[in-house]
């Protein structure tokens, strides 16, 4: 009887540099910053000659894989205070609307590219939050977009719905992030590409996410090592 393959080994075969290397492209370019070809010049400082276009392509292979893996591990670890709230994105001299919706820690819950902010936009938003996240926010903060309000009467009438644009100020915080992201890849090419990029970073963000407040610095170079080692676990245990 042949023994069962890696999964590691099933999920990277094939590729010329081994699931280490690839892993750290994709968090160079998730984790920071970085445009595609600031990763390439990263790596090959170190030795690997790798084109940015080979980085584009594990980003969008593994970047939405690893996403998943953490994605699962931190379902239902999140504050049960829920900001929504929108971004407009202007790709190829279109308008479209990124709704995003993040914890009252800053962790980010989901995003969604739409091309409408009205009410069918913010239910689709709320059932994807809804389904990923399997529990009900205690209170929901958004602005004062009426949409929000229709489609939370709809969906979840018993969450207190606090609706006033100064106390949103976590959500729209954390549009800052994408928007230097954005300004970096000379905006989004299409929905689908802002829509993949947004699904990885989040999560990926996610993970990274320390919180220095009343820690020492052991406590923190220890939290961190955790994490990285929650990582690597994460990209060599990649599911087939």
């Amino acid at each position: 009887m042949n023994p069962t393959p890696d999964v590691t080994t099933l999920r990277y075969k094939r590729h010329r540099f081994p699931a280490e290397i690839i892993a750290h492209a994709v968090w160079l370019y998730f984790r920071f910053p970085l445009s595609l070809r600031h990763v390439e010049d990263l790596l090959a400082e170190r030795g690997i000659e790798v084109s940015f276009q080979t980085v584009a392509e594990w980003a969008g292979k593994f970047g939405q894989h690893y996403a998943r893996s953490i994605r699962r591990r931190s379902r239902g670890s999140f504050a049960d205070k829920w900001h929504l709230d929108e971004m407009v994105v202007a790709i190829k001299g279109k308008k479209y609307w990124l709704w995003r919706a993040v914890d009252a820690d800053g962790y980010v819950l989901d995003a969604l590219i739409q091309s409408r902010r009205n009410k069918k936009a913010a239910l689709r938003l709320m059932r994807k939050l809804l389904k990923g996240q399997c529990v009900t926010p205690r209170v929901m903060i958004t602005d004062k977009l009426r949409s929000y309000d229709a489609a939370k009467r709809k969906i979840m009438p018993g969450v207190e719905h606090r609706s006033h644009k100064g106390l949103n100020n976590r959500a729209e915080n954390s549009h800052l992030v994408v928007r230097r992201r954005e300004r970096g890849m000379i905006r989004f090419k299409s929905a689908g590409q802002c829509q993949r990029f947004v699904s990885v970073h989040g999560q990926i963000a996610n993970l990274f996410r320390l919180h220095r407040d009343r820690k020492s610095a052991a406590e923190h170079r220890k939290l961190r090592n955790a994490i990285i080692n929650t990582w690597r676990e994460i990209a060599l245990a990649t599911a087939a």
